[in-house]
């Protein structure tokens, strides 16, 4: 059992992926997690799963709601305070993936993911920051991903979604600094998850050759960040994804093309 010393994180988005495996890396490596998602189903599995790890490890305290409802994410963080007595990171890391020609995509698609990708941000900050004040300070990690720089046909509206989230957490940063909460921005790439199959829209599955990491990658870095690191400002895992985004900046034409072969 961890101390009543350890970490709190808050976790959006916690029933699969990369959310999953930040509960199980925290929770490992001591810290108490609470864990929100609306499939309750998987967070009572994911309960079950840290009540295994072998010990010590952190607590967790499930908690179902949908990020696109702010009164869900409210409500999740004070539970989270009430059961922990506060609250020292969030991770804003709920969202869904969308792929089509921006003029033909279904227009409930597009309302579904900029409400999570955007709106899903937005509440968990608005939710999380006045509990981080009233413990002296914490610490924000946003989810995003390497196309928030990307010319991206057929994806144009998640790289878009992806480029707000960057955009929020550089301002953040600067915003929050005299609260003593740290923002950190997460780009990350290709990541082996249910991603693909509950993407929104039409066209193929990824491919094209584009390596893939696995989300246990992902969450042992963000555990490092908080724990060890966290004057990071952005993390990009791989050096394949720098390249990405280096080539995002200096030959965004090119790289638009070859994204337009891959997503239509």
């Amino acid at each position: 059992m961890a101390s009543n010393m350890a970490k709190v994180v808050f976790i959006t988005g916690a029933s699969s992926g990369i959310g999953q495996a930040a509960a199980l890396a925290f929770a490992r490596s001591g810290c108490h997690v609470a864990g929100m998602a609306r499939r309750t189903e998987r967070l009572e599995q994911l309960g079950q799963q840290i009540a295994d790890l072998p010990a010590p490890h952190g607590d967790f305290l499930a908690l179902a709601g949908d990020v696109t409802q702010a009164e869900d994410v409210q409500k999740a963080v004070t539970a989270t305070v009430e059961r922990f007595g506060k609250l020292d990171v969030a991770l804003a890391n709920a969202g869904v993936g969308q792929r089509g020609a921006v003029v033909e995509s279904e227009w409930s698609d597009l309302q579904t993911l900029l409400r999570t990708n955007i709106d899903g941000v937005l509440h968990t900050v608005r939710a999380v920051v006045p509990a981080m004040r009233q413990n002296g300070g914490g610490h924000i990690l946003t989810t995003s991903s390497v196309t928030f720089n990307m010319v991206s046909p057929y994806a144009a509206s998640y790289a878009a979604s992806k480029a707000f989230v960057s955009s929020l957490a550089a301002s953040l940063r600067i915003e929050l600094e005299n609260d003593n909460i740290r923002v950190t921005d997460f780009l990350v790439g290709r990541t082996n998850t249910e991603f693909d199959e509950k993407r929104l829209g039409a066209g193929k599955r990824s491919g094209g050759g584009v390596p893939t990491m696995s989300p246990e990658q992902v969450a042992e870095e963000m555990v490092k960040v908080v724990l060890h690191q966290p004057k990071r400002q952005r993390v990009i895992l791989r050096f394949f994804d720098r390249l990405l985004v280096l080539g995002n900046t200096l030959i965004p034409g090119f790289i638009g093309q070859r994204a337009k072969k891959q997503y239509k």
